[in-house]
């Protein structure tokens, strides 16, 4: 959405994952309850990324800045975003206060309450958001934006205030996604940077531009990812989004699914 709207690639998205992880960690640690906390930390990067939006990108656009210019901006915010986070929480992995669980066994793999917990949090976002982009104003306005930002101006769409709330719903969810990631897998300070390639490589395997491309996606790469650990060492496993991603800029540039819908 991000991409498509504003028409830039956010590279500092994914240290917002993991800005919003740890600021779930540290009010769960502090003693609010984890649902309390996914609350919160949805709310704070939102809050720093509308602040990004007013201080930084809506000047950058009055200057008419290039997308190479956008790209380098936040590629340093990323980098000051996670070294901040080293300097207030340390590089240790860490891990919410929340009881072990045992898991159970599904078709021979072992599976734990908070990975189902993730799964059907996952779906649930994954309906709203097709909600909101179908059948909400502000999804028309939205969509209308990626396709042609000079008509949707002339046609009296109010574009920067479309634009802060594409940065509010992007970042709400990634921050979702910055938790629910850190249920099932340690929290570290460059979680979001080795998310990164994933996420460029769902994009593109959808289709740039293509949202519900991108969500199916998001699927075929975790799922390959995870499957390919029975034949590969598991710090491999992140090399599949790069095979795969290259694979279909060689193959198919325009995505799986196609570009923008």
């Amino acid at each position: 959405m991000i991409y498509k709207t504003l028409n830039f690639v956010n590279f500092a998205h994914g240290d917002f994952v993991a800005f919003a992880a740890y600021i779930a960690l540290f009010a769960n640690t502090s003693g609010m309850h984890l649902a309390s906390a996914f609350l919160v930390a949805i709310l704070a990067t939102i809050v720093l990324g509308v602040f990004m939006e007013k201080v930084v990108w809506l000047p950058m656009r009055r200057k008419n800045a290039s997308r190479t210019t956008l790209i380098i901006i936040s590629i340093g915010f990323a980098l000051v975003l996670r070294n901040v986070i080293i300097f207030i929480w340390g590089g240790n992995t860490r891990n919410y206060d929340i009881p072990v669980r045992r898991g159970f066994e599904f078709f021979g793999a072992t599976i734990t309450l908070n990975q189902v917990l993730v799964i059907l949090a996952a779906f649930l976002l994954v309906f709203a958001l097709h909600c909101l982009l179908s059948r909400t104003k502000i999804g028309k306005s939205m969509r209308a934006l990626s396709d042609n930002i000079d008509l949707a101006r002339i046609s009296g769409i109010d574009v920067d205030r479309v634009i802060l709330r594409t940065w509010v719903i992007g970042l709400g969810l990634a921050a979702a996604g910055g938790v629910l990631y850190g249920l099932v897998t340690a929290i570290r300070p460059d979680m979001g940077w080795y998310l990164l390639l994933p996420m460029f490589a769902a994009v593109i395997l959808g289709g740039i531009g293509n949202p519900y491309g991108t969500i199916a996606g998001g699927i075929v790469i975790g799922l390959s990812q995870e499957l390919s650990t029975a034949i590969l060492p598991t710090e491999y496993k992140f090399a599949v989004s790069f095979v795969v991603m290259t694979l279909v800029l060689l193959l198919k540039p325009e995505g799986i699914f196609g570009g923008a819908k």
